[in-house]
């Protein structure tokens, strides 16, 4: 692959992951959009059908891994890093998951904690921390 083309991938990848983010309040069901953007802080957390909105945030989850990974197989292009990477991305889900779901079952939840939890669940935000992690150690090799 050229590296004008691995340009022109690696871009698209990244304007998609953005047409992710700013459509995702018509794509997705979560409740929690409008609410975090109001003064939550005094107000309940409004209902939320779990299954459904536990759904959604899958796929979301999912699409942002598969952009992710590809721009990381566009940046580095080695078979060891998608493996390690689609691990970490399993592994990061399921205890993000966990963590977020047990806060929410609480009598009175941490807003904050399901805040941050949530936003790592959604947004690309594991990317930004593989990139130059992978960068040092091909740079130290």
């Amino acid at each position: 692959m050229t590296k004008s083309i691995r340009i022109l991938i690696g871009i698209a990848m990244m304007v998609l992951l953005i047409a992710v983010r700013a459509w995702a309040p018509e794509l997705f069901y979560d409740p929690l959009i409008s609410y975090f953007k109001s003064g939550h802080l005094a107000q309940p957390l409004p209902e939320i059908a779990m299954g459904p909105w536990l759904l959604h945030m899958s796929i979301r989850f999912v699409i942002n891994t598969l952009l992710s990974l590809m721009i990381l197989w566009v940046l580095f292009q080695k078979r060891e890093v998608l493996v390690l990477s689609g691990f970490l991305y399993g592994v990061f889900f399921i205890l993000a998951l966990v963590v977020l779901l047990i806060f929410l079952n609480q009598e009175s939840p941490t807003t904050g904690i399901i805040f941050y939890v949530r936003r790592f669940l959604i947004h690309p935000v594991l990317l930004l921390l593989l990139i130059p992690a992978f960068y040092f150690q091909q740079r130290h090799r």
